[in-house]
């Protein structure tokens, strides 16, 4: 690889690194090419990037790039694949119920909305882990449940409502 080659993956990389907010590294080698094949394919289906990228290149990146990797770089170790996705926890549940079947991938780290995670323990943890969608859709079923509550029991004590009113107006008058 050239260094105009070089420098051109850490700008792609600094730009994916700027993209996209949730990140993950994880170690694939060890696979064989049909498990690999595998993989893209459940990753591809998931809504998931996969990339094997350079350690030293990525770690480039990571220092080229605004935000705060902490100490994400400290796992740049050994083989390094690199996952993007929209979803948080999408590549977290690819990898869990890839490992059904086999022992890797093996979770390095990951940068999801600017948290990080890092080691395999983690990867439980990041399957629960809910989208921004999901997570507004649940405030807005919390939002509109006492309103619900409130409509229904005005409309099934309506009958109720009307009468102390008809009688407190007769009351007064």
């Amino acid at each position: 690889m050239t260094r105009e080659d070089k420098s051109q993956v850490i700008k792609d990389l600094t730009v994916q690194l700027a993209e996209n907010a949730n990140i993950y590294l994880a170690d694939i080698s060890g696979l064989d090419a049909n498990t690999t094949s595998n993989l893209r394919r459940a990753c591809y289906k998931a809504n998931v990037q996969l990339a094997v990228v350079k350690n030293t290149l990525l770690e480039k990146a990571m220092e080229a790039s605004d935000r705060e990797f902490g100490d994400l770089p400290t796992v740049l170790k050994g083989n390094t694949s690199i996952m993007f996705s929209e979803t948080g926890n999408a590549p977290a549940k690819v990898i869990k119920a890839f490992r059904k079947k086999s022992d890797k991938p093996l979770l390095k780290g990951a940068f999801i909305e600017e948290a990080i995670y890092i080691g395999d323990e983690q990867l439980d943890m990041l399957v629960e882990i809910k989208s921004r969608e999901e997570l507004i859709g649940d405030i807005v079923g919390l939002l509109q449940s006492p309103a619900k509550n409130v409509i229904s029991a005005l409309q099934s004590s309506g009958g109720k409502l009307s009468g102390i009113l008809k009688t407190l107006s007769q009351k007064e008058g």
